[in-house]
Order: structure tokens, then C-alpha cells, then sequence
């Protein structure tokens, strides 16, 4: 992600957490306006950098975001997430790509795992965008800015599977209201520790950055963000009264980061292979099959995107097989 709007901080993606600023307002800064008040309380940003950040959701009060700036203040502890300083312009590399689809407006492609789609600390070369910027030239839209040009949602660096991005503004700008509506057909396929009960059902669980570590995000009970997963197991592996693992489609009616991968730790049925919600080893025979299908990364792939073209208006739908360490994966479970 996997998120909504355009240009996200999109779908079932990392989204570096950067600097977290807390301001503390007192009853006596009750009622005066936000962006005013937290502007004072941090000094190192200025007010209008403060309504920026708030249009982005990355101020917020005991979990939850607060976008109006015009706002009267509560008293408590704000937190601001500001985000790293981004390259000054991603470099145009020559990376292969697997291209599903291109025209003059967008281009579909399938991302390997271990591929960063814009440019972050820690991953500034090497990432989609470098490609795309070698692949397409001048042509991506600008909307998404100088080190996301052309994005429009992202999967995480991990997760393998279809990214579009746009080649036009008016391609960028529809694709993104089409993530809005939710008007987007998104299913990825997982591999997971046992098998979410029951077997098909709807996850609605908000979702916000976790306060114990800021790097994860977590279900949360108030604030957050509206996250909705339909899931489906189609198929288990292991024993029928209580199976090893399990191969689960996920079809995201929203998209907020690293959404399936927190909604599936939150039925207890993680990611295989996922470091970071795993939250305690699969049986030994599960460890066995991820160690012979040589999966080092969370077992997650974006298996389908469809959605109407925004320019043209007709109707587009890609698949992708699974890659080659999730099926050498699949099938070894299939003999447990």
C-alpha cells in the first residue's frame, strides 16, 4: 500500500516517519487558533509550514489528525511528523522494468520485491521512480512533486506486485480521484502464519502510527484512519482443525500504510516472512518451507489492479502470477 488520495502517502507503504515534534498546549492556549499556537510552541516551523503538514495528516492529538488549521486548540500533547528532507531530484537509471501497460498517459508495472518506489533515506538510488525516470523521459506528471514525479500510490519496498503511475497531470490527477472513491480494484495475495479465522470476512480496523514505535503502524480503538480489508483463505496448509499457514486474497476497499500486513497480525494470522508484524515464529515446518523457497522478505505480492483510465475511459485490468520465491513458497507448504 498500500491510501486514497492523490498524491497519497499511498497504499500499503512506507511512509518514513522522519522527525516527530510534540507540542504542549496548556488550558490557557484553549480556543485560540491551532496552526497559531503550535507554530509558537515549534519554533523551527513556521505557520504555514505547520498548515501544510496538517493537509498531509501528519499533525495529530492522542491519535487522531487534525487537518484544519483554523481550528481552535485543545489543551494536551500535539504530535508533528516531519518528514526527512527529500533528494533534491532522483537521477535517471537505467533499471529494467516489467511493463504491463503504457500509453501516452500511464504506465503499468510490475515491481520486484526489495524495489523502493521513490526515493527515502536509506533507498535514494535504485527505487521506481529512478527507472521510471530513465523509461519515460520528461513525461512523468509533476503532481506528485520533484522526488515522487508520476506517483500516484505505492506498495511497500518488500511487497512485489502492479504500481501505475502517471505520464500526464490529468492522468495523475484522475487516477488519484479514483483512489479517493475508492474506485480502484486492488487484490494481493498472502502467505500467513495459520490461517485467519473466519475463513472470509471483512477487517474494518482503524489504523494509525503506532505510539510505542513510529516506524510500525497499529489498530487503534479511536483517532487513526478508516481502514477496510475484505479477505477470502483460499487455501490452508497443514492440519484442517488448525492449519500451519495459509495462502489469503485481500482486497483493499482503502488503502493506508502497511494496511493488509496490520490487519492480518491483528486476526493473528501475520505475513510469513514479515519482520516487522510477525510477532512470533511459524512452526517449524513453515520456517523450514521459507528457508528452502528462499523468502527473505514478508510474503505479500499485489496481485490485481483494475480501474477505469482515467483519460480514455476504457477499462483496464492486470494480473500478476506470483514471483518466483512466493510460488516455490506455495508449494512447499502444499506438501505439509
Amino acid at each position: 500500500m498500500e491510501t486514497d488520495a492523490g498524491p497519497p502517502p499511498p497504499a500499503d507503504d512506507e511512509d518514513e516517519p522522519g522527525e516527530i515534534l510534540v507540542v504542549t498546549l496548556g488550558p490557557d492556549q484553549a480556543g485560540e487558533r491551532l496552526d497559531k499556537v503550535l507554530a509558537q510552541g515549534a519554533a523551527a516551523l513556521s505557520r504555514a509550514r505547520i498548515q501544510a503538514l496538517m493537509a498531509e495528516g501528519r499533525v495529530s492529538l492522542a491519535g487522531e489528525a487534525l487537518r484544519d488549521p483554523s481550528a481552535k486548540a485543545r489543551p494536551g500533547d500535539y504530535e508533528i511528523a516531519v518528514p526527512p528532507p527529500a533528494p533534491a531530484e532522483p537521477a535517471a537509471e537505467d533499471i529494467p522494468l516489467v511493463v504491463l501497460f503504457e500509453d501516452a498517459h500511464l504506465i503499468v508495472v510490475d515491481k520486484p520485491a526489495g524495489m523502493a518506489v521513490h526515493p527515502a533515506p536509506g533507498s535514494e538510488t535504485g527505487t521506481l521512480v529512478n527507472a521510471l525516470l530513465a523509461h519515460c523521459g520528461d513525461s512523468l506528471s509533476g503532481v506528485g512533486g520533484v522526488a515522487r514525479p508520476g506517483i500516484v500510490h505505492r506498495i511497500d519496498k518488500d511487497t512485489s506486485g502492479i504500481v501505475v503511475a502517471a505520464k500526464t497531470d490529468a492522468a495523475h490527477q484522475g487516477l488519484s480521484a479514483l483512489f479517493a472513491r475508492h474506485d480502484i480494484e486492488r487484490v494481493y495475495v498472502a502467505f500467513t502464519r495459520g490461517a485467519p479465522h473466519p475463513a472470509r470476512g471483512t477487517i474494518e480496523a482503524r489504523i494509525a502510527r503506532s505510539t510505542h514505535d513510529r516506524k510500525k503502524m497499529a489498530v487503534v480503538r479511536s483517532g487513526g484512519r478508516e481502514a477496510v480489508t475484505h479477505y477470502r483463505v483460499e487455501r490452508a496448509f497443514g492440519p484442517e482443525d488448525k492449519p500451519l499457514a495459509a495462502r489469503v486474497a485481500c482486497r483493499l476497499e482503502t488503502g493506508r500504510t502497511h494496511q493488509i500486513r496490520v490487519h492480518l497480525a491483528s486476526k493473528g494470522a501475520p505475513c510469513l516472512g514479515d519482520p516487522v508484524y510477525g510477532s512470533g515464529p511459524p512452526a517449524q515446518a513453515v520456517r523450514e518451507a521459507i528457508a528452502r523457497a528462499g523468502l527473505k522478505r514478508q510474503a505479500l505480492h499485489a496481485a490485481v489492479l483494475g480501474f477505469v483510465h482515467p483519460v480514455t475511459g476504457e477499462t483496464l485490468r492486470f494480473e500478476s502470477t506470483l514471483p518466483a520465491d512466493m510460488a516455490a513458497l506455495e508449494k512447499l507448504l502444499g506438501a505439509l
